[in-house]
C-alpha cells in the first residue's frame, strides 16, 4: 500500500480493535482506581464553553479504566482520551445550543440500567457498593450530570450521522484498502437459533405449587414467621433465596422483570405482603420493603409447578414432529419458531440467538453453552438436531431442538464471511469522517482552553488552537 496511507491504515487498524473489542467505559470507577488519583492535586485540563471543564481526576480515572483492561497501554494515550472528552463537552455544548435536551426520566432510566448490569457482574448490591467504595444512593447522585452530558452528546451525535448511510460497493473499496498483514483473525463462529418448548404444567401439579405458597403466607401474615426466613427456607428463586429473597432497586418500568410481578409489587405499602401472583416462572408472593418512587427494594417468594418425566416427554415428541416438518420443508425455521415456540423472545429475532453485546448473530464458540457446543458438533449446516434437554439461563429444565444456519472457520476477515462486521468497520470510519468534519467546522465557534502540558499532543494541533491562552 502506498506510504501516503500509512495514516489511513493505522486508523482503519484502530477501527477495527475499537469496533470489535471496545468495552464502554464505565462512569462507576472501583474505588481502587479512585485511590490511584487521591491525594494528587486536582487542576483544571481544559475549559469548553462557559463553564464545561475536564479535570485531571476524570482524566486519571478513564486511562486507569483502559489500562485495567490493557496494561500494556502507555500515557501517550491520555492524549486521545483528553480529545474524547474534549470532544464530547462540544457535542454537549452544540445540544444545549440546539435544544436537544434530556429529561430527568431518561437520566434516571440510564443511571438505572448501568447500575442493574453493575449488580449482575458483582453478584449484588452490597458488592457493588464495596468496589466501587460508594453507596448507591451516592453513585446515583454523583454522576447524574455525568450521565446527563453522555446523553445529551449520544443525542447530538445522532443529529450529526443521520443521514450518514454507507453501500455495498463503499465496503467493497474499504476492504481493498486494508493491507492484507492488518486484516484481524477471526476465530471459527456459528449462526445458531433454537426452537424452545416448555413442557406443560400438569393441573394436579400447578394447584399443589399455588397450595403449597398459600399456605407460606398464611404462615408469614397470620402466623408471624419471618418472610426472609421463609424466603430461605421455600424459594425456588437461586437468585434471591440465600439473601432471604431480597431485590434491592427493582425499577417499575424495565430491567427484564414479569409484568404481573412488577404491577402487583407496586401496589404494595412498605411492610405489606402481595397476594398470590402467577408469572411464566412459577407462584410469587412479594414483600414490599421500601419503595422509592419508580423503584423499589423487595422481598419474594417463588414456587415452581414440579414437572414430571412424562411432561418433558410430551415435549420431545411435539418437537420430534416440528422437527420433521422442518426437515420437509412445510416451514421456514422463523416460521416454525412463530408458530410452536414458548419462548416469546426467541420470536422477536426468528429464533436466532444473538450476541448480547453486538446484536450480531455470528457467535464465537464460547458464547454458547457447552451443551449446545457438544450438539453442534454432530449436525451439518442447515440441518436441525433432535430434540434435546437443557437448562435455562433461568436454571430451569426445558426441551429444544439447534439449527445451524452457518459456520466458519478460523480465518482472515474477507468479505464473503465477515461482510457484516466489515461493513460495520466501514461505516464507523464514515461516521468518524462525518463527525470530525462537523467538529473541524464547529470549532471557531467554540470558546476552547487547553492546559500547556498537554500542548504538546498532535492530536490537537489540526484544531489551530492557542493551547495556552485561548
Amino acid at each position: 500500500m502506498p506510504t501516503h496511507n500509512s495514516d489511513m491504515s493505522s486508523r482503519i487498524i484502530a477501527l477495527w480493535r475499537s469496533v470489535l473489542f471496545l468495552t464502554a467505559l464505565s462512569f462507576i470507577a472501583p474505588a481502587t482506581q479512585a485511590q490511584d488519583v487521591l491525594g494528587t492535586a486536582d487542576k483544571i485540563l481544559a475549559v469548553v464553553g462557559k463553564n464545561r471543564i475536564i479535570l485531571q481526576s476524570d482524566l486519571d480515572v478513564q486511562f486507569a479504566q483502559y489500562k485495567a483492561q490493557d496494561p500494556s497501554l502507555s500515557d501517550t494515550v491520555k492524549c486521545n482520551l483528553l480529545q474524547q472528552m474534549i470532544v464530547q463537552k462540544l457535542l454537549v455544548e452544540q445540544a444545549d445550543r440546539d435544544s436537544l435536551l434530556v429529561s430527568d426520566d431518561e437520566v434516571e432510566e440510564s443511571i438505572e440500567r448501568r447500575i442493574r448490569y453493575y449488580i449482575s457482574q458483582y453478584g449484588s448490591k452490597e458488592k457493588l457498593e464495596e468496589v466501587a467504595g460508594k453507596t448507591i444512593y451516592q453513585l446515583k447522585d454523583g454522576y447524574r450530570d455525568a450521565f446527563r452530558e453522555q446523553l445529551m452528546a449520544e443525542r447530538m451525535q445522532s443529529k450529526i450521522l443521520e443521514n450518514v448511510k454507507i453501500t455495498p460497493a463503499e465496503v467493497q473499496s474499504f476492504y481493498n484498502k486494508i493491507p492484507v498483514d492488518s486484516l484481524p483473525f477471526f476465530p471459527a463462529s456459528v449462526e445458531v437459533g433454537q426452537i424452545v418448548i416448555d413442557p406443560p404444567v400438569s393441573p394436579e401439579l400447578d394447584s399443589l405449587a399455588r397450595a403449597t405458597l398459600t399456605d407460606i403466607r398464611n404462615q408469614i401474615v397470620n402466623e408471624g414467621k419471618s418472610f426472609e426466613t421463609m424466603a430461605g427456607l421455600y424459594s425456588a428463586d437461586p437468585g434471591s433465596r440465600d439473601n432471604g429473597g431480597r431485590y434491592n432497586d427493582v425499577n417499575r418500568t424495565g430491567g427484564g422483570w414479569a409484568p404481573e410481578f412488577v404491577a402487583a409489587a407496586f401496589r404494595l405499602q412498605n411492610g405489606e405482603v402481595s397476594p398470590i401472583v402467577k408469572t411464566q416462572f412459577g407462584y410469587h408472593i412479594i414483600q414490599m420493603i421500601q419503595r422509592k418512587g419508580e423503584v423499589a427494594d423487595l422481598r419474594h417468594i417463588l414456587i415452581r409447578p414440579e414437572r414430571t418425566s412424562g411432561d418433558f416427554k410430551k415435549a420431545i415428541e411435539k418437537l420430534d414432529s416440528v422437527r420433521s416438518l422442518l426437515m420437509a420443508g412445510k416451514y421456514s425455521f422463523p416460521e416454525a419458531v412463530g408458530k410452536f415456540s414458548t419462548d416469546e423472545a426467541a420470536k422477536m429475532t426468528g429464533g436466532m440467538i444473538l450476541d448480547p453485546q453486538t446484536g450480531s448473530s455470528q457467535l464465537e464458540m464460547d458464547k454458547l453453552d457447552p451443551a449446545m457446543v457438544l450438539m453442534l458438533d454432530t449436525i451439518k449446516v442447515g440441518s436441525f438436531s433432535q430434540p434435546q434437554l437443557f437448562t435455562t439461563d433461568r436454571g430451569e429444565r426445558s426441551v429444544r431442538i439447534v439449527y445451524l444456519k452457518d459456520r466458519t472457520q478460523p480465518h482472515k476477515a474477507n468479505l464473503r464471511d465477515d461482510y457484516s462486521k466489515i461493513q460495520q468497520v466501514a461505516l464507523s470510519q464514515k461516521q468518524a469522517k462525518k463527525t470530525e468534519e462537523w467538529l473541524m467546522d464547529r470549532l471557531p465557534n467554540y470558546y476552547i482552553k487547553i492546559d500547556p502540558e498537554y500542548s504538546s499532543c498532535g492530536t490537537f494541533s489540526r484544531w489551530h488552537l492557542d493551547t495556552a491562552s485561548k
